[in-house]
């Protein structure tokens, strides 16, 4: 049995992996950027692998043996999944696997963002960081007392929110569903919250959930978080808000195009911190994917029932 992995993996990921992986699986790492081997190998896959590179139609039907798309993460925005279903092939994630590294990034940028970090960074690097006007301290703050409003609460806004709490910050959220105390309406969220952290995946109703409307009805000066997916976020409405000061500040790990190019004209503005969707990879997040990646591929193999079937 084949997989093929798309990715540019790390030295230490490629130690993982083939650590963890089993005589009867052999495995292709290939470039993101190197289409002509990433064809060459999925000609004979049963199983990919997939992180970020989009998997088209086209990728799809190019495999004749592909019986298995394994997302490693949770979102499947990026997958065809009519054309997996017209193949045969199955789609599976990986629900949980790196709800720890995204809620420590969230809450990372969270910080970053009401503290300024990156631009005190580059001024007390270039020797001026007594030299600052002072009026830029009127505009950093505590996450103590403040209000921050999660919207979705799934996996990871659970993990954050007793941190938040255990820091003082007062945690409401919004959600499909009323289960658990502290549920706004989107809306009176939004008007509400001092910090707004976006945890939906991306879908028709989401896409642009954040947009002008969305980001008028905020409070001024509030401070935007998405970890989540670029598309929830009307990324021209956001720039305008940010340039205003209507928008405080943003803490942004996805874009709306990926990767980012460097003209991103929200990488030219102070009050926004940014990664690039790196929120979720960490060691021991690829060490949970590696599990469960090695595990649907031996049920696979088995004719068992796969974990966390999407497709």
């Amino acid at each position: 049995m084949k997989a093929v992995l798309q990715y540019r993996a790390s030295t230490g990921f490629r130690s993982q992996l083939e650590a963890a992986r089993p005589d009867w699986l052999s495995l292709a790492i290939v470039d993101e950027d190197d289409r002509p081997a990433f064809a060459h190998e999925m000609a004979d896959a049963d199983i990919l692998l997939h992180v970020l590179e989009p998997v088209t139609a086209a990728v799809i039907r190019a495999a004749p043996r592909l019986r298995l798309i394994q997302k490693i993460g949770v979102g499947v925005n990026t997958i065809d999944l009519d054309a997996a279903r017209a193949c045969g092939a199955a789609v599976c994630n990986m629900p949980g696997s790196n709800s720890q590294a995204v809620a420590e990034a969230t809450l990372m940028l969270m910080l970053a963002a009401l503290r300024q970090a990156v631009p005190f960074d580059r001024r007390t690097r270039d020797g001026q960081g007594w030299r600052m006007s002072a009026d830029v301290f009127d505009r950093v703050g505590e996450l103590g007392g403040r209000t921050i409003g999660l919207i979705g609460f799934g996996a990871i806004p659970q993990r954050l929110a007793p941190v938040l709490r255990a820091l003082g910050a007062h945690v409401i959220h919004t959600s499909r569903t009323r289960r658990h105390e502290g549920w706004q309406p989107l809306a009176d969220l939004l008007a509400r919250a001092d910090v707004v952290s976006l945890h939906v995946p991306l879908t028709d109703e989401t896409r642009r959930l954040i947009n002008a409307d969305s980001l008028g009805v905020m409070k001024p000066g509030a401070v935007l978080v998405n970890t989540a997916r670029g598309g929830l976020v009307d990324e021209p409405a956001l720039i305008d808000a940010l340039r205003s000061g209507r928008v405080g500040a943003a803490g942004l790990d996805v874009f709306a195009g990926e990767p980012a190019p460097a003209d991103n004209p929200l990488f030219a503005l102070d009050n926004v911190i940014v990664s690039p969707h790196v929120a979720w990879l960490t060691p021991e997040t690829l060490a949970r994917s590696i599990h469960v990646a090695i595990e649907n591929s031996r049920l696979l193999r088995d004719g068992g029932t796969l974990l966390n079937r999407v497709v």
